[in-house]
């Protein structure tokens, strides 16, 4: 009797085992990568290659955010420091600190190790890629630092202060009013409302909501729920 089914079907079952698995493994890679701390989860506070503290350089010495962030006004990313923006200081100040030999290994020539190689930071806040967001477009519209990453002036080693979940978005983009300051106020990581409010009483308002509401108005802040505002 001749074979009902081809020679090639003899490896059907091979194909199948082969593509089952790549998709069980591709399933596990995702969720690794997408559903961990390094992408949702506060709490996630990797070491970094330099043991910066946020809460010296910033709620000490007096930093402005944007001294090393310096793209986050003007750019769709909040960019990290090169090592001359480190450098500046640190040539002068505490040149001799064992925790700075990355600093050195970057950007000193004289220095035994050096080989000018960017110090390699460990990403801390991370979007999936498939999501579009823009820091100017939110700076620019008074959403606070804080609102999104916390007390990081007062941490010494940072950590993930939200989730960055589409639900947490979303609560925001529902009610903006409850988390837009003053633009001078924006990388101000000490800023109260209520404080602001009695320094400035020509506003006419007496209570945050009240200010959020005409910073509102004042930006014009219409923020989009749809799905194609973030997944374009």
């Amino acid at each position: 009797m001749a074979n009902i089914f081809p020679r090639w079907t003899n490896q059907l079952p091979l194909k199948i085992a082969i593509c089952a698995g790549s998709a069980v493994v591709g399933v596990a890679l995702a969720f690794n990568y997408y559903a961990t701390p390094k992408a949702l989860a506060a709490g996630y506070q990797p070491a970094q290659p330099i043991p910066f503290s946020h809460k010296i350089h910033v709620d000490q010495i007096g930093l402005d955010c944007r001294y090393c962030h310096s793209f986050v006004e003007v750019s769709g990313h909040a960019n990290v420091p090169p090592g001359n923006t480190c450098w500046n200081c640190h040539q002068h100040v505490q040149r001799e600190s064992p925790k700075l030999a990355p600093l050195h290994q970057a950007m000193d020539p004289a220095y035994p190790g050096y080989d000018g190689k960017p110090i390699e930071w460990v990403r801390i806040h991370k979007a999936p890629d498939y999501v579009y967001f823009n820091h100017s477009a939110h700076l620019s519209r008074g959403v606070g630092c804080r609102s999104c990453h916390g007390n990081v002036h007062a941490m010494e080693v940072v950590s993930q202060d939200q989730p960055l979940s589409m639900s947490w978005c979303l609560d925001c983009h529902r009610a903006p009013e409850n988390f837009l300051r003053p633009l001078e106020e924006v990388c101000n990581s000490g800023h109260d409302a209520q404080t602001y409010l009695t320094n400035n009483p020509q506003l006419g308002v007496t209570t945050p909501r009240e200010l959020g509401l005409m910073l509102k108005e004042r930006f014009k802040v219409k923020p989009k729920i749809t799905c194609t505002t973030c997944h374009r």
